[in-house]
């Protein structure tokens, strides 16, 4: 690894804004301010005219996913070469048992998974898919270990979902060892009688996906989630909340003093229910879960963000192609669900969301990187640009314009979400503890540099 100096550049992080050098020296910041001197073997770039962002952080990503009879389609190789291309240096992955497996033999699973591959760092989240004497044992030993933070399934009945009861246990474990729980809310009961209804209705195809899991479902699962932290007085984190009751919820139960987090994803701000309607099956593209909502709570995610009631932007990401969609040809509760948007998360961001003025410089930086590194205890090793911090830095150009692709993309995915959507901006350096992966948007660095992370409970 060599010494990197980054000259000129337009600093951003979430509180501060400032013209400087940035000197990177083994892997860490090492200097900060102007007209800095370049030591001996040092590489220079100049980054005059572009921002320099902290490393961004995806909160919520599925590379390796085992779901319904099928795999994701990307590995720990393409999906952090892809998230890289996209600015994104961090990723927090799943480890996801099935409810007959032990949680250290899927942490074992997942390690087999990313050995070697991964060209960005990356952490996980525990998920919790049965709850019993075993379970909390190994879950002692796994944060122990360093993994902060659990996922549970208020929904996938019989397949993912925990009862109330394991939830109940699962919260007053995070609670004692100090850790956030975040979780899938959809009331699970009422989506599998929906789904029932319409499918004995004959009403088969992608676009009754999202009518079997309406806004009423999410929000009631919500609200759910933050009466147990309530109870438990653990602190909790709604994944991917797609609409305007759901979020009324969480907002309420911070106002009671309920400890809250809210992400929301890219997919939702921008792309709605209507994607999934669209005929010849190519709905099936775009069906998720939670599912893509009436456009107009795209708004009001915006103004949550700029107002701080949503924290972070995941991106869900979970790609499988439109082969495997067709495993629903015939029965839309049999389509994979998940939408690939890990290499375009930060991007489209930038463009709707700052270059339109829905949100400032700061807003973008803090529910792209800051935020997650702070909630799921990175911070400030992540998520800021300061002496000390890893150099995890991303060199942006704002003139850049382009295009969305699937001919160009990275990740490993027949279509992209987000085709023919124009983009504003390029990565032009990103760096992973001072090592350079991207040039011009193009990856052109190491894999199997990344690191697994570990993270202290926080302890709120």
């Amino acid at each position: 690894m060599s010494d990197l100096l980054i000259k000129n550049g337009d600093i951003v992080t979430a509180s501060a804004r400032y013209t400087a050098d940035i000197l990177c020296q083994d892997g860490s910041i090492s200097a900060i301010g102007e007209n800095l001197d370049a030591p001996p073997d040092t590489e220079i770039y100049d980054a005059e005219g572009k921002y320099v962002f902290p490393g961004f952080i995806d909160p919520h990503t599925h590379v390796y996913l085992p779901f319904m009879g099928t795999f994701a389609k990307d590995d720990y190789e393409t999906a952090t070469v892809s998230a890289l291309c996209g600015g994104t240096t961090t990723l927090i992955d799943f480890v996801i048992p099935g409810q007959d497996e032990a949680p250290l033999s899927a942490i074992d699973t997942w390690k087999d998974q990313a050995a070697g591959k991964a060209a960005s760092d990356f952490s996980w989240h525990m998920a919790v898919t049965r709850f019993d004497d075993e379970v909390e044992s190994q879950l002692r030993e796994i944060v122990a270990s360093g993994i902060a933070s659990f996922k549970v399934f208020l929904a996938y009945k019989g397949a993912l979902g925990i009862d109330d009861t394991e939830l109940f246990n699962t919260m007053k474990l995070a609670k004692e060892l100090g850790v956030i729980v975040t979780a899938h809310c959809e009331n699970p009961d009422m989506v599998s009688s929906l789904q029932e209804q319409l499918l004995a209705q004959g009403k088969t195809g992608p676009k009754w996906h999202e009518p079997s899991r309406p806004v009423e479902v999410e929000a009631e699962g919500t609200r759910h989630l933050c009466t147990m932290s309530e109870l438990t007085g653990a602190h909790c984190y709604v994944v991917h909340l797609s609409c305007q009751q759901a979020l009324q919820e969480a907002v309420e139960a911070k106002f009671r003093g309920v400890d809250v987090w809210v992400e929301s994803l890219i997919q939702h701000l921008l792309l709605d229910k209507s994607y999934a309607e669209r005929p010849d099956f190519e709905g099936a593209n775009f069906v998720m879960s939670p599912p893509l909502r009436e456009k107009h709570n795209q708004d009001v995610l915006w103004d949550g963000f700029k107002h701080g009631f949503v924290s972070t932007l995941g991106s869900d990401h979970a790609p499988f192609d439109t082969e495997q969609k067709k495993m629903g040809k015939d029965d839309f509760t049999l389509i994979p669900n998940g939408i690939p948007s890990l290499e375009d998360r930060v991007r489209m961001f930038y463009t709707h969301g700052v270059e339109t003025g829905r949100i400032n410089l700061h807003r973008f930086v803090y529910a792209a990187s800051t935020a997650a590194a702070k909630i799921f205890g990175l911070f400030p090793r992540k998520g800021t640009i300061q002496l000390g911090s890893d150099a995890d830095l991303v060199v942006y150009d704002p003139e850049h314009r382009d295009t969305i692709s699937a001919d160009t993309h990275h990740m490993n995915i027949d279509y992209n979400p987000f085709e023919n959507f124009d983009v504003h901006g390029r990565c032009d350096l990103v760096t992973v503890r001072g090592n350079i992966q991207v040039r011009e948007g193009e990856f052109v660095g190491e894999t199997g540099i990344g690191r697994l992370l570990k993270r202290e409970p926080t302890h709120f």
